[in-house]
């Protein structure tokens, strides 16, 4: 079983498809870091040897942000749009859609389970 970045990738997919797994790597990636390893794009990942695993492990170490150092990225770059207060930050902080997308309908995987608003009860005299 080959294990890149502290992530065991499936030894019965192909490699393209194996490397996925990879939070940071995907399809097109995959392609480019195979071909840079000179591996083929059918071979299974317990067909790998030695050679190709260190090689494969090399080449997204040198040039790829992967795994936790891409996460922890990611998360500095959200920090930092909310410290300066601009539209996004504000959106994220909020908890609402960054993109432009309406909200009256939509958008149920951003701000969550629906919060139901008693209406005001007029007065009766």
């Amino acid at each position: 079983m080959a294990r890149i970045k502290g992530i065991d990738l499936p030894k019965n997919k192909r490699g393209v498809i194996s490397l996925t797994y990879i939070y940071g790597i995907g399809p097109s990636y995959a392609k480019d870091i195979l071909n840079k390893a000179k591996v083929s794009h059918d071979k299974k990942v317990q067909d790998w040897n030695d050679d190709e695993v260190n090689a494969i492990r090399s080449i997204i170490g040198d040039e790829y942000t992967v795994e936790g150092e891409l996460r922890s990225e990611t998360q500095m770059n959200i920090k930092r749009l909310m410290d300066i207060g601009c539209t996004r930050g504000i959106r994220h902080r909020v908890g609402l859609p960054l993109r432009g997308q309406k909200t009256k309908n939509n958008s149920r995987t951003r701000k969550g389970k629906r919060k139901t608003v008693a209406n005001k009860k007029i007065a009766t005299r």
